[in-house]
């Protein structure tokens, strides 16, 4: 079998029943299901959640995304064998752990398979909460033209690239675009100010100004976490992006949870720390595809410049990548799954058909 067999590319043609459009984003699709299958499934699997509450079926694919484009490899390999089953087995690794430690639970009720997650609606607080531990990436490039303010927070003079900041960052953005936000930008993915946060915290879609600082708390906590652990097997969290959102518990009150994905190589930077230590920056997450590309094009400014998206896109859509890279990517991402889940990922041989015979055997919501 051809190893583009081995990835699921497309993931919003599944015959799981529901009566919503599915909604596909870069990496994953949401199918809502049927009212009468939430409400069964919740009965039948025991989830702890209110009878009326609405289930969705999260499917994760192979596909990889860098500079807001879906790349591609030679021979038909439309994704990375292994990233989806290794993104879930990190993400479901540290929720795991956040639980364990007190911290807040997440949108996920149960796993059927590597590749997919029954979730409960959540209600998304519009905001990517990004943490960051180094300067690096976006922020060091600012910071070498002049910049020193970030979200609000000042830096000194005289830090360098890649050094470890004097405390952690919290540097969140929006998620999506909000409008009548004064001061802010109506604009998806701008940064914004604890302030900005604090005066309008209704229209980020807070409960109340309270959850802000727990929205913080666990934000800071979660990184400490997964910090400390990825330090036991000598790996460096370098930043990262959470999300959160609001979950109506048994009782039907609403809680605070993370959802989304947590400490994947999709969603942080990961470094190798004996490398680290020598000098070296070895990226075990998608920043190391990303600067391949940056090397791979002559003209980096195209997948630098928001401008020149439509110029983007099709470079992303022309250019076939030579299959070694897309191998490549494949290893970073099983290989760090497997050294913070201490567990083999397995590479189906065909993710599309386990996936719909366990939802059809098992869970009957496919006819």
């Amino acid at each position: 079998m051809s190893i583009a067999n081995k990835v699921l590319a497309v993931n919003n043609d599944l015959p799981i029943r529901t009566n919503l459009p599915v909604h596909s984003g870069k990496v994953r699709s949401v199918y809502w299901l049927t009212e009468q299958d939430s409400r069964r499934l919740i009965a039948e699997k025991g989830y702890n959640v209110p009878a009326d509450t609405p289930l969705a079926i999260m499917v994760i694919s192979d596909r990889i995304s860098a500079f807001d484009c879906i790349w591609h490899g030679e021979n038909n390999l439309q994704g990375v064998p292994g990233k989806g089953a290794a993104l879930n087995a990190i993400s479901n690794h540290w929720f795991g752990l956040f639980k364990q430690h007190g911290l807040a639970d997440s949108h996920i009720l149960d796993i059927p398979h590597p590749f997919v997650w029954i979730v409960q609606k959540a209600t998304p607080v519009k905001i990517e909460a990004i943490c960051r531990s180094y300067i690096t990436g976006s922020m060091w490039r600012a910071y070498e033209k002049g910049e020193r303010e970030f979200c609000g927070i000042k830096l000194n003079d005289g830090l360098s690239r890649d050094q470890k900041l004097p405390e952690l960052l919290m540097t969140p953005s929006t998620k999506g675009i909000l409008t009548d936000v004064p001061g802010v930008p109506a604009q998806d993915d701008v940064n914004i100010t604890r302030k900005n946060i604090e005066d309008n915290f209704e229209a980020f879609n807070f409960k109340s100004k309270q959850d802000i600082d727990l929205y913080e708390t666990l934000l800071k906590d979660g990184f400490s976490l997964i910090s400390d652990a990825l330090a036991e097997i000598d790996q460096i969290f370098v930043d990262t992006k959470f999300e959160f959102g609001y979950v109506k518990d048994v009782d039907g009150n609403d809680k605070l949870i993370y959802m989304d994905e947590v400490g994947t190589p999709d969603s942080s930077r990961i470094w190798d720390g004996e490398q680290y230590r020598q000098g070296n920056i070895v990226e075990n997450s998608k920043e190391g595809f990303r600067q391949l590309l940056l090397n791979h094009f002559d003209d980096a400014d195209i997948l630098l410049n928001k401008d020149r998206m439509g110029e983007r896109e099709a470079l992303a859509r022309d250019n076939a990548l030579p299959e070694s890279v897309l191998m490549a990517v494949s290893e970073t991402y099983t290989g760090i799954a497997e050294k913070i889940t201490g567990e083999k990922i397995v590479i189906s041989d065909d993710p599309k058909a386990e996936i719909i015979a366990i939802l059809k055997q098992q869970y009957q919501l496919i006819d």
